[in-house]
């Protein structure tokens, strides 16, 4: 909260000693937060350091004394709290390698914060990470009557750049349908998977949707594909006891 303060205070520390401050995080809503930690240092015997040349940056960072010395050193360390919703449940897309499967998949996201109720900080460009794959606006029913819209972002991300090189070929993702629970505020998204495996393979994913407001909601993937069907069975004649029998047969590459 911006009005909340709270103050720490008659800690001495000894030269090279260092200080831990725990910042404790309980998101209700799925909207970033916003805090600053304001470090405030004076001398432990009530001496001022004396006032060198400060330029504009550096004059921001103290305290001055009447007599013109510095009383104190303030350092300030914004935070940002993004709440993360993190889904337990591994979603699994199975298919025989060399064949085609389509699933669709119903991701659940709760604690939706309309965009009536967003911070202009929280709108900021820096919040919503633009290098996403696709975004889908959701129609959201605030509670004074009027409509606005809530924008999410969503993305497969794999575990290794190796991964993904292999993988981003084989799956396809787009979003089919949107519902909204207007009583719970849930939002349902759900997402039209396709997986054409061209080997055997077994890798995790994660779908990641991030909102307008700050929040992501990560939703574990497998793909698994098996071994796939038989080529061909290639029936070879004896001619003869410890004579040799010879049978061709030709293979055609997919690629270069």
């Amino acid at each position: 909260h911006h009005n909340d303060l709270f103050y720490l205070t008659g800690i001495q520390l000894a030269p090279k000693q260092k200080l831990d401050i725990p910042v404790l995080f309980m998101p209700d809503t799925m909207k970033m937060y916003e805090a600053v930690v304001v470090i405030h240092v004076m001398r432990a015997n009530g001496e001022n350091w004396p006032n060198g040349k400060l330029n504009g940056d550096l004059k921001s960072s103290v305290t001055v004394a009447e007599n013109g010395g510095i009383q104190g050193i303030i350092w300030m360390y914004p935070v940002h709290g993004i709440p993360e919703a993190l889904q337990q449940k591994l979603v699994p897309v199975r298919c025989r390698a060399r064949q085609r499967v389509e699933r669709r998949v119903e991701v659940l996201l709760t604690g939706v914060v309309s965009r009536a109720a967003v911070t202009p900080a929280a709108r900021s460009p820096s919040v919503i990470d633009t290098n996403m794959s696709d975004n889908v606006q959701v129609d959201f029913q605030d509670t004074d009557g009027f409509s606005s819209t809530v924008e999410f972002l969503y993305e497969l991300q794999y575990q290794s750049n190796e991964i993904k090189s292999q993988l981003e070929t084989l799956i396809g993702m787009h979003l089919v349908q949107r519902q909204e629970d207007t009583e719970s505020g849930i939002i349902t998204l759900i997402f039209n998977i396709v997986f054409a495996p061209n080997k055997p393979m077994r890798n995790e994913a994660t779908l990641v949707v991030r909102g307008t407001a700050g929040g992501v909601w990560k939703f574990p993937m497998l793909f698994f594909a098996t071994e796939p069907e038989v080529d061909d069975v290639i029936n070879i004649e004896a001619v003869g006891l410890n004579k040799e029998s010879i049978v061709g047969f030709k293979l055609t590459s997919q690629t270069r």
